[in-house]
């Protein structure tokens, strides 16, 4: 036994280590925590707006759809989708743009040498979208974007017919957009109310992706009424996972019983391709939308003529406030309801018509959604001070800013209300 003690001792020593080596990393045995995070952009397209004149149409007649029974799910679709596809079409849009003939035109130090009157060349910029047929008088819906700046608009339908399209007007805050076609027996989507749409239903996404021809892809409704994605003033968007590619803007997102149930317009993506987070218009505001445009020529919201930034915590106490409750006008448009009203930049605008700001965005659009001319009471911290002003709400200018043509990350800072 002695003789075998010096052999033990080097054993023993090395299981205590290992006792204590387990206890101090218990990831060695096995257990490993892995973090991950991926970056992600918002991708969207849009150029420029067009102007519109108002009109004495009368509203276009939209067939709307039955509620959805949500029973047992199918195991086709093809009903739904043979219901809904031919209202679905093509759309490729053009416009001409300048290109110098001489290749030493692009250098800023050679053009001195040429006259103004060089020679130049046109080429024709093509871009591909998909749009909704939703009435028997020939209007489609599509995105601002997919045809903002075009000189010629096409369309194509799934049953071979092409024509030129008249752009009826559009609405670049929510990125919208009303064509018109004209043609015989045309195929109309039946339009579904989309506040009946839940997380969980199913969904079919049918547009022109990449240009390869007309596709289906199903999901199914991840969120609704997303909004802070920093696409459009406007945001109330339905999510899906149904993959929507480029060439998808404008197209249809029906649910399984083929009615529609809101325009596709922008993916969440890294890659730029479809991973799983689409956004789609709801068919309730884009109907409404449609109706402003036809029959008043513009989509008239209601302004207050300030920028409000918001108010995070370390604002509020700046100012004196306890809570962030509220918004900060960073500045006040000249000859603005605001300004009229005797607003300043630095004051705190805490309520309107006696409801809280709790988020700015959805204050932005209840302020859109008041008829201009209504008198609006707001409730404003100055000074340390509580005071209440009335404001007359105007009607929102078009705006003139251009879409965001470049994937983006962030959210704007700032609003316009």
């Amino acid at each position: 036994m002695r003789r075998a003690l010096p052999y033990l001792w080097p054993v023993l020593i090395g299981v205590l280590a290992a006792i204590v080596l387990l206890n101090a990393f218990p990831q060695l045995l096995g257990r490993q925590d892995s973090d991950s995070g991926a970056g992600s952009t918002l991708q969207v397209s849009d150029q420029s707006d067009n102007t519109t004149t108002s009109t004495d149409r009368p509203a276009p007649d939209i067939r709307q759809a039955a509620p959805m029974s949500r029973n047992a799910g199918p195991v086709s679709y093809a009903e739904a989708v043979e219901r809904a596809a031919p209202a679905v079409v093509n759309i490729y849009s053009s416009r001409v743009v300048e290109r110098d003939s001489h290749p030493l035109m692009s250098d800023p130090f050679f053009r001195q040498f040429f006259s103004d009157d060089a020679p130049s060349r046109q080429r024709m910029l093509s871009s591909l979208g998909s749009g909704v047929i939703v009435s028997d008088e020939g209007y489609v819906l599509t995105n601002h974007h997919v045809i903002s700046g075009a000189d010629q608009i096409q369309v194509a339908l799934r049953d071979g017919r092409e024509t030129l399209a008249e752009v009826v007007g559009t609405d670049p805050e929510s990125d919208l957009a009303v064509l018109r076609i004209d043609l015989e027996d045309l195929p109309v989507i039946e339009v579904t109310d989309s506040q009946e749409v839940a997380v969980g239903d199913v969904s079919l996404a049918i547009g022109n992706p990449f240009g390869v021809g007309q596709t289906v892809t199903m999901g199914i409704i991840s969120a609704t009424g997303r909004s802070h994605l920093g696409l459009s003033a406007y945001e109330d968007f339905i999510q899906t996972d149904a993959a929507i590619n480029p060439g998808n803007s404008g197209g249809a997102l029906i649910n399984p019983e083929g009615s529609l149930i809101g325009i596709n317009t922008a993916i969440f993506s890294r890659s730029g391709g479809s991973q799983g987070i689409g956004f789609a218009i709801p068919a309730n505001l884009a109907s409404n939308i449609l109706e402003e445009i036809v029959t008043k020529g513009r989509v008239i919201r209601g302004w207050l003529g300030i920028e409000a930034q918001k108010l995070d915590t370390e604002l509020a106490a700046s100012f004196g406030l306890e809570a962030p409750s509220g918004v900060v006008i960073a500045n006040v448009v000249p000859n603005g309801p605001a300004a009229q009203a005797g607003l300043q930049p630095g004051d705190i605008m805490l309520k309107v018509d006696n409801e809280a700001i709790l988020d700015p965005r959805q204050t932005m659009s209840d302020i859109a959604a008041v008829a201009p001319g209504t008198e609006l009471p707001v409730t404003i911290v100055r000074g340390g001070k509580t005071m209440k002003v009335t404001l007359e709400v105007a009607e929102r200018p078009t705006p003139n800013r251009p879409f965001p043509s470049e994937p983006q990350n962030s959210t704007q800072a700032e609003n316009e209300e």
